[in-house]
């Protein structure tokens, strides 16, 4: 590793590169972004053949035992993915630019004017495994919000994110630094840029809980994530059979190896069409498992425990005497990421969307609607479960924080203190 590639020397380019990039009017960062866009369809045959000897050694993995089926099966790039990726970027350049917004302003007094604006937040480590096509979403963010990006992606994924960055990287320039967004590869890398508090403002693991929890305990960084994605769906006694039934199976089997996908189906004991709903969810190839109460009734192999993220076609089903009960079993067993009820009594949806303490939750939608695509954020950092900063899906917004702008004629505190001027506090929008 030569010098000017070392984990500082990226970290320390990414942040001029911010800084450079953050003075720049939002046109040019759009323009960027629609650059980023083309290159991604114009290389598609580039990236695509990559992927492919990914997805290749990723099989050979498989079948050895050392890759697990869910990550492999977050790997594959193909056309459509590519397409939607370049919407996403699209999506971006025409979104409002999120830097220099007012939030608050104020008069202090006369001639004396107080802004409160958003700004980047700086430079945004992410660590994530398997999926290459989180890296064009991370930069696209990255760039809207003029942050620098540090990115590590996953040893499966390697030839796949190399060219994704090499892509992006030279879409940008020469307008803009290309030191905006570094990659590394190596573990070593990653531990040493968990010690650049100084110059690092947020790090963003995706991937299994066991990783997310050992970079949480291994910096001073502040950590924005979620270690585990255990989504529950709860089937009230007023469900539509054939609406709980659609939901189940899309929030199970749309992409099974997802952090919102459904891990667990709680029935309610009163609700009259349960063996349909595991019918239905057998019937599109889910395996599945019963809690203490649903194995001997229904006759499903025991579960090992009621906090699994199974990441594959696997579900554990359980029974509940009442909503509240189901909003207390989320609770003990949930991970906070998305949970939904089925049902329609509409106070009772309101009593669970009320009760349940999760980042996303939701009535009579499907689970897989936790996404910041989906929700309109044009891509996503990733999904945080966490309760400072920001929560759920994270899209722009949550790579800002804010700064003030004082703009006065001269002024000193001391006429205040003495009681000669007096502080007006009048807003001006």
């Amino acid at each position: 590793m030569t010098l000017e590639s070392t984990p500082e020397a990226l970290a320390r380019s990414a942040r001029a590169a911010s800084r450079s990039v953050q003075s720049l009017a939002g046109v040019d960062r759009s323009d960027a972004l629609r650059r980023m866009a083309r290159a991604l369809l114009d290389r598609e045959q580039e990236i695509l053949a990559a992927n492919a000897l990914d997805v290749q050694e990723a099989a050979v993995r498989v079948e050895a035992g050392s890759l697990s089926s869910s990550l492999a099966a977050r790997l594959q790039l193909t056309p459509g993915k590519l397409s939607v990726l370049s919407e996403g970027l699209r999506s971006l350049a025409d979104a409002e630019d999120p830097l220099g917004r007012v939030l608050r302003h104020t008069l202090l007094s006369e001639g004396l004017e107080l802004t409160q604006e958003s700004v980047a937040l700086g430079v945004v480590l992410v660590i994530f495994e398997s999926r290459p096509d989180v890296l064009p979403q991370l930069a696209g963010l990255a760039l809207k919000s003029g942050n620098g990006l540090l990115l590590k992606g996953g040893k499966e994924a390697v030839r796949s994110n190399r060219v994704l960055h090499r892509v992006l990287v030279e879409a940008l320039e020469p307008d803009l630094p290309g030191g905006l967004l570094g990659l590394v590869e190596t573990r070593e890398a990653v531990a040493d840029l968990l010690v650049l508090d100084d110059c690092i403002d947020l790090v963003v693991p995706r991937g299994s809980g066991e990783m997310v929890r050992a970079i949480q305990q291994g910096t001073r960084i502040p950590v924005l994530g979620h270690a585990d994605g255990i989504c529950h769906v709860f089937v009230d006694r007023a469900a539509d059979p054939a609406r709980a039934a659609s939901i189940l199976v899309d929030s199970k089997t749309d992409y099974p190896a997802a952090c919102n996908a459904m891990e667990t189906l709680l029935v309610h004991a009163e609700y009259g069409g349960a063996l349909d709903l595991l019918k239905a969810l057998r019937g599109a190839g889910v395996e599945l498992v019963g809690g203490p109460r649903a194995a001997p009734t229904v006759g499903l192999p025991p579960a090992a425990s009621l906090a699994v993220e199974y990441g594959e076609l696997t579900a554990c089903v359980e029974i509940v005497e009442s909503l509240e009960a189901a909003v207390d079993h989320i609770h003990a067993h949930g991970s906070g990421h998305t949970d939904c009820i089925v049902t329609e009594d509409g106070a009772a949806a309101a009593r669970f969307l009320n009760g349940v303490d999760s980042a996303c939750v939701f009535h009579n939608a499907s689970t897989r609607f936790a996404d910041g695509f989906r929700f309109g954020l044009g891509a996503e950092v990733g999904i945080s479960t966490a309760r400072i900063h920001a929560r759920g899906p994270v899209g722009v917004d949550g790579l800002l924080t804010t700064r003030w702008r004082l703009v006065g004629q001269g002024d000193t505190v001391a006429p205040f203190t003495s009681g000669e001027r007096t502080f007006e506090h009048v807003s001006l929008g």
